[in-house]
């Protein structure tokens, strides 16, 4: 479960950015998560509790804003949903496309205290 992995990152990034705005804790934390990104929401948010705990981010309201995965075919020029990276073009069967949206993991914002 990488998720544990990406939670504790998350922390790391919120105890920077705390150290630096001279606070002691983040209230809300505004991620943005792809579908394409590789992380699953219930196994982050199985993860989240344990990886938060006695950290700034303890108590924190998290807002997370998922994207869809949007690709856009090379044959035909085809904008469509991806659920995965490997979805052929809906139209003409290609697996050539370019991913324009749904890999992101960003932190957005910090609401520190």
């Amino acid at each position: 479960m990488h998720e544990m992995s990406i939670a504790l990152g998350i922390v790391r990034i919120a105890e920077d950015e705390v150290k630096k705005a001279k606070a002691s804790k983040v209230e809300v934390i505004e991620l943005t998560i792809g579908e394409l990104s590789g992380v699953e929401k219930e196994a982050l948010d199985f993860a989240w509790p344990v990886a938060v705990k006695e950290t700034v981010l303890e108590g924190a309201e998290r807002k997370v804003d998922y994207i869809k995965g949007i690709g856009k075919c090379s044959e035909c020029q085809l904008e469509f949903h991806l659920k995965n990276l490997h979805d052929a073009c809906p139209d003409c069967n290609s697996y050539f496309k370019d991913i324009l949206q749904g890999k992101e993991l960003k932190v957005i914002a910090l609401e520190v205290v």
